[in-house]
């Protein structure tokens, strides 16, 4: 059996003392009013539509009541940042819309969160920023576009941590200066991780059927590991990044997270589409479908080839016991396992760092100057000067990335070409595709992560292990399912594989969410002895 790392062994004693000497009478759960549509999906919902139970005015009205018991007080989640100012108009021409058999698309009345780094003309575009509070973009973004071409409803926009956790050192995930913290559903005190917090929590908390959250580097992945939610990385390029704030055009993709692999299915189909305001947009082209729910296959993991990627293990021995039982359940539905000890370089991180702060520079000062000559900020250095006035933007951590990323060259920099270079060959030829062309594998599957950390304002996160770096670093396509709990923390699954590859992925995960369920309904345990610091 392996021993737990000294940081996991301190903590859960930390929670077993606190408990023991507090009191279990302070370890309870929040009383939550009972939801109508508590844990719905898309097909219950669109079902209730077809038989006149209720109107979509009756649905979101529900959800906007439960996101003012539980994220606005109550728990006081803080997940979502802004409602849409025009969602009554909204909803009453969906309505009027369904009466007369007028149904847009697959999306037609379900609500939506986005991630506030996504542009909409109807709000501002906050990265969590209080520089950004009334930041408003002069174009939605492609993938606004495409939810209300298939009738989603835009209820509002989701917390995330601040700039979508690249602003400095120290940071802890689900901050933002505008939004405040935002709290794990299951155990309050806990992180949600991020960047994408807000997204998963309000998925998991059932203020929403889906949200859209944005990832470099495990932000869609790791915050739907914390909060027990299905995350979907898709390939980059596949779903426009048009409109939406950025980190690295090399490894930013948004993506759809859910409480079902379903559910999560039908949204990807829905985003994705060719933009020509988008380079890698155009490299989707023949690869991409509009529907993939035809790959939703209950023996989706029978004759399958795939490999462990041993990185993650020996690192929790309690994430290592679950993980072990997932494998045993994946071989009992008729795939092969095949262990691997090495996927890239451990350099690859280094260079991809690098990439980063490369691209940022220049892809920040471009949205900047997208917004045009009223912007509040134009710049990285009115940014930083913004924030060293602030009296809460650098109250809990630093802007170092910012300095760093506004030191770099252009993107002709030898250093910057050779970096990028070096971080695709080795993530990818050098790295995913080698492995996976050497066994004849049709995916990969590690851990997604650890159980959630304590929320600590003044240390910052505490990361265990994570899997994301390998897909997210070779832009290829990586898909996050519940795989089990510890001490009621939920802990998930990935299943990630080369380019495209996620008609093959869609398989395996839903295959495995079906035969297992291990999805559990969030209780909002609090702990007044490890409340996070406010």
């Amino acid at each position: 059996m392996n021993i737990l790392s000294n940081n996991n062994r301190v903590l859960w004693l930390a929670i077993l003392f606190n408990l023991l000497f507090f009191g279990s009478c302070q370890l309870n759960k929040a009383e939550i009013k009972e939801f109508k549509f508590l844990e719905h999906d898309i097909s219950m919902i669109q079902e209730g539509y077809l038989k006149g139970l209720y109107t979509i005015n009756d649905v979101v009205d529900a959800y906007l009541e439960r996101i003012k018991e539980i994220d606005k007080s109550g728990p006081n989640l803080n997940s979502i940042i802004q409602i849409n100012p025009n969602l009554n108009i909204e909803i009453a021409q969906l309505d009027d819309e369904l009466k007369k058999g007028n149904i847009r698309g697959p999306l037609h009345g379900i609500p939506i969160l986005l991630k506030d780094n996504i542009d909409m003309i109807d709000m501002p575009t906050t990265a969590g920023s209080r520089a950004m509070a009334d930041s408003y973009p002069l174009s939605n973004s492609f993938i606004k576009e495409q939810l209300e071409k298939a009738g989603a409803v835009i209820i509002g926009k989701t917390n995330l941590s601040e700039w979508a956790n690249f602003r400095g050192e120290g940071s802890t995930s689900g901050w933002s200066g505008l939004g405040g913290q935002t709290k794990n559903p299951y155990i309050l005190s806990c992180n949600p991780c991020g960047s994408s917090s807000g997204s998963a929590v309000a998925v998991s908390a059932n203020l929403t059927i889906l949200s859209i959250g944005t990832e470099t580097n495990g932000s869609i992945v790791c915050p739907a590991n914390n909060n027990g939610v299905v995350g979907i990385k898709p390939t980059v390029g596949l779903v426009s990044r048009s409109g939406i704030i950025p980190i690295s055009h090399t490894q930013d993709t948004p993506g759809p997270m859910a409480r079902t692999v379903k559910d999560a299915v039908i949204c990807l189909g829905v985003l994705t589409g060719i933009d020509s305001t988008d380079n890698k947009s155009l490299l989707s082209e023949g690869k991409f479908h509009a529907d993939y729910t035809k790959f939703l296959k209950q023996d989706g993991l029978k004759g399958k080839r795939i490999g462990i990627h041993k990185g993650a293990f020996n690192i929790n021995n309690e994430v290592d016991s679950i993980m072990y039982e997932a494998i045993e359940h994946i071989k009992n539905e008729g795939a092969e396992v095949i262990e691997i000890d090495s996927l890239m370089n451990p350099t690859v991180l280094q260079n991809s760092f690098l990439v980063m702060l490369y691209e940022y520079k220049k892809g920040l000062n471009d949205y900047f100057k997208s917004l045009g000559e009223k912007a509040a900020i134009k710049s990285i250095d009115e940014l930083i000067a913004f924030n060293e006035i602030d009296s809460i933007e650098l109250k809990y951590f630093n802007q170092k990335y910012l300095y760093m990323t506004n030191g770099m060259g252009d993107l002709s920099s030898e250093e910057y070409i050779n970096a990028l270079e070096f971080a695709l060959q080795e993530s990818r030829e050098n790295g995913i595709d080698r492995v996976m062309d050497k066994h004849n594998l049709d995916g990969l599957i590690a851990q997604t992560g650890g159980p959630a950390w304590q929320t600590d304002l003044v240390h910052g996160d505490r990361y265990e292990l994570g899997s994301s770096s390998p897909a997210a670093i070779s832009g290829y396509p990586s898909i996050t399912v519940p795989m089990g709990n510890i001490k009621g923390l939920p802990v998930g699954i990935s299943f990630f594989g080369k380019a495209w590859s996620e008609p093959t992925l869609i398989e395996m995960a839903y295959a495995f969410e079906y035969g297992t369920k291990h999805r559990i309904v969030p209780k909002y345990i609090s702990t007044d002895s490890l409340s996070i610091n406010e």
